[in-house]
């Protein structure tokens, strides 16, 4: 599902696509992958191509969050989740960089405040 993924993000031309790996980080996803795209109808264009590549390969999405003003497009995709932003808005988030902490480096973080 992953490469089908990147694939789709690679046809609509997605910007600075990012794969992380959340295996032994969380249950609810093995892969997260994160990409940008140019103004708000491009996300909504990728979003609404990726949830027909996925069904045209027996995967369907179970999930689609943010359509509605298309700045952050998540897209639950089973074991792969997939987050679609603006420019700005995944730089304000910075999700990338909150997994890329391990768990006990969390803790460590936290309990040393």
């Amino acid at each position: 599902m992953r490469d089908i993924i990147l694939k789709s993000l690679d046809a609509d031309k997605a910007i600075d696509v990012t794969t992380l790996d959340l295996k032994g980080k969380t249950s609810i996803a093995d892969y997260m992958i994160v990409a940008s795209g140019t103004s708000q109808r491009h996300i909504a264009s990728m979003a609404d191509r990726l949830a027909s590549r996925l069904k045209e390969n027996d995967m369907d999405a179970l999930g689609i969050e943010g359509l509605e003003d298309c700045s952050w497009v998540l897209i639950d995709a089973n074991d792969v989740l997939v987050h679609l932003f603006r420019a700005e808005t995944r730089s304000f988030y910075d999700i990338e960089r909150l997994w890329s902490v391990a768990p006990g480096d969390r803790l460590r973080v936290v309990s040393s405040q």
